[in-house]
């Protein structure tokens, strides 16, 4: 029987073990706010190093602050840290806390974590976690608040000055009338035939704050005319000789969504109440999920707690099996799937397929250099889950007869269920060595260009990524190719490409072993040739593109330009989307 002196004592016990965690979530989130917060002066200067360390510094950010906040309830719980009934009566009182707080859903995830490192990912209840929130998913979120509205009360032309000099920076622009004459044409050029762009209701809504990533910044917003709606993104990029242009206008939803990719890293973007943003950007995109638009603004683990409340709901409203995934199997991963799901399962098996030669530490640790790399827009994010359970009959008899072969220290068995110890999950794609199979001629080219632009995208974001097997890429809805195969990455500058030395002799000519000594971290780049066995029509189309690939000269130029500290452009378009910057003064050419 416990006394009324000790049930009080655990009651305020309890209330400050709770305000404690949330403290240590205002604290991560006022951080947060102030890194991003910089992004704009780091712009202006064209601080792209700068810009590239406040992303990392952003991501590690959360680990720091779960640590902080973890060492100050061990203190406050002391032995009761432990104890499940403890942290049932903590959850309730920290959901009264947030009740009403704009941010309660990020709030829940950060209590989430605290217990996470607690129970090392075991015992995940929604009686002592918000596995699903008391409050909704969502907060009740007037995204009206996080827009600016331009009406058309004049010209276009006008309007469109208005929405620039709003815009603008503490640096000029490069020509400000010219941006405006290159958007009005593309906008009428467009939308003309469909849009009444002269109806009195026509109007411009543009989140109020820049999307800032890399050496880009990014307005996002819509065109709204005649009960119609047009989603927009206007790229502004820095001339680095203290001004700043609008490089193009993207159209549809298919365009924001490409530049809201999982495949890109993440945007620096002032958003004070982030579910306001998520709600305007996710009716610009109805296809992306909620949690990637989380991701895509810097709350990666919100993300992934969104997408595994989606991921359960989806799991309880169907009954189709999980199935070995399409496709070569890996020698480090064994990948699993849902037919009627979006996304992978990959599972690092307890012994890799020779010559592979790893640990199951170093190959979590490429994953975690590619979460805090610039992915340049040709990496998969992934979510990283431990213990993760799932409906043992979901799981086809092939699918549990691979991975009780290839990875049993990661499964446990407990009647229904099935736990996987770790897991990473990330979206499904098609492998490109499977969508050669069928390609028409066209599709060949337009693949083989981007598997070609995507080892060269890698390349100037510093990874080399080693195995660039067709197999180890995948093509994405919109037709990218993009990554997915990481145990063999490392930054291109540890690299050493070399040409393969001519032989001395009929016997070296003729030797089954190289002539020549080679190191560990010695590449020869005339043998990528061989990435292509199999396919030979692949290769023919592959040669004709990006031959300048097969050359050391190539990889040695962009080791220099690296080491000089240039960073590279990467654009979430094509570059034939790209204004004509010519300056009026200027004589055109031919």
């Amino acid at each position: 029987m416990v006394d009324a002196g000790t049930a009080l004592a655990q009651v305020e016990t309890q209330e400050r073990f709770a305000r404690a965690i949330l403290n240590g979530f205002e604290s991560y989130f006022s951080e947060f706010q102030n890194i991003t917060l910089a992004a704009r002066t780091r712009f202006e200067n064209a601080d792209w190093q700068g810009i590239r360390q406040a992303s990392i510094q952003r991501i590690d950010l959360y680990k720091v602050k779960t640590k902080d906040a973890l060492q100050y309830v061990e203190l406050i719980a002391g032995d009761e840290l432990h104890d499940l009934n403890f942290w049932r009566e903590a959850r309730k009182v920290y959901a009264g806390l947030i009740d009403g707080h704009n941010n309660f859903e990020i709030a829940e995830t950060f209590f989430n974590s605290v217990y996470c490192a607690v129970f090392k990912h075991r015992k995940i209840r929604d009686e002592y976690a918000f596995v699903f929130s008391p409050h909704g998913d969502m907060p009740p979120a007037d995204v009206s608040k996080v827009y600016r509205t331009y009406r058309l009360e004049g010209s276009l032309s006008d309007l469109l000055e208005r929405l620039l000099q709003d815009f603008a920076f503490c640096i000029p622009y490069e020509d400000l009338q010219r941006d405006i004459e290159n958007i009005r044409k593309a906008i009428i050029d467009t939308l003309a035939p469909r849009f009444d762009l002269n109806n009195d209701d026509t109007e411009f809504q543009l989140l109020e704050h820049h999307f800032f990533r890399n050496k880009g910044a990014y307005l996002v917003g819509r065109i709204l005319s005649g009960g119609k709606s047009m989603p927009i993104v206007l790229p502004i990029l820095h001339n680095e000789r203290g001004a700043v242009y609008v490089d193009t206008i993207l159209f549809g939803s298919d365009m924001v969504s490409v530049l809201f990719s999982f495949t890109r890293s993440y945007f620096l973007v002032d958003a004070t109440i982030p579910a306001q943003c998520v709600l305007f950007l996710q009716q610009l995109m109805p296809a992306k999920p909620i949690s990637e638009i989380y991701s895509a603004m810097g709350h990666n683990k919100h993300g992934k707690t969104y997408y595994h409340r989606c991921a359960f709901r989806h799991m309880t409203s169907t009954n189709d099996q999980f199935n070995i995934a399409p496709g070569i199997k890996g020698m480090v991963m064994t990948v699993f799937t849902l037919p009627s799901y979006d996304f992978v399962f990959k599972v690092i098996k307890d012994r890799f397929t020779p010559p592979k030669d790893m640990t199951r530490e170093q190959v979590k640790a490429k994953y975690t250099l590619v979460k805090r790399w610039d992915r340049a827009g040709r990496m998969a994010d992934t979510q990283e889950f431990n213990n993760l359970a799932f409906a043992r009959a979901r799981f086809s008899d092939e699918l549990m007869e691979e991975l009780r072969k290839v990875a049993p220290s990661v499964l446990e068995e407990h009647g229904k269920t099935l736990i996987i110890k770790h897991v990473y999950v990330e979206r499904r794609m098609t492998p490109l060595n499977l969508y050669l199979r069928n390609a028409t001629d066209e599709q060949m080219e337009a693949v083989m260009d981007e598997y070609g632009n995507a080892i060269k995208q890698l390349a100037a974001a510093n990874i080399f990524p080693g195995d660039m097997l067709l197999k180890n890429f995948g093509v994405t809805r919109h037709g990218r190719v993009v990554f997915y195969d990481y145990d063999e990455i490392v930054p291109l500058t540890d690299c050493n490409f070399r040409t393969i030395p001519k032989p001395r002799s009929e016997e070296e000519e003729m030797s089954s072993k190289p002539w020549y000594s080679v190191a560990p971290n010695d590449i020869f780049p005339e043998e990528f040739a061989l990435f292509f066995s199999g396919n030979q029509r692949a290769r023919k189309v592959f040669d004709t593109l990006h031959s300048d690939i097969y050359e050391a000269s190539f990889w040695q130029g962009l080791q220099e330009k690296i080491h000089a500290g240039h960073v590279e452009d990467f654009f979430p378009y094509r570059r034939e989307l790209r204004f004509d910057r010519q300056l009026p003064s200027e004589p055109r050419s031919a």
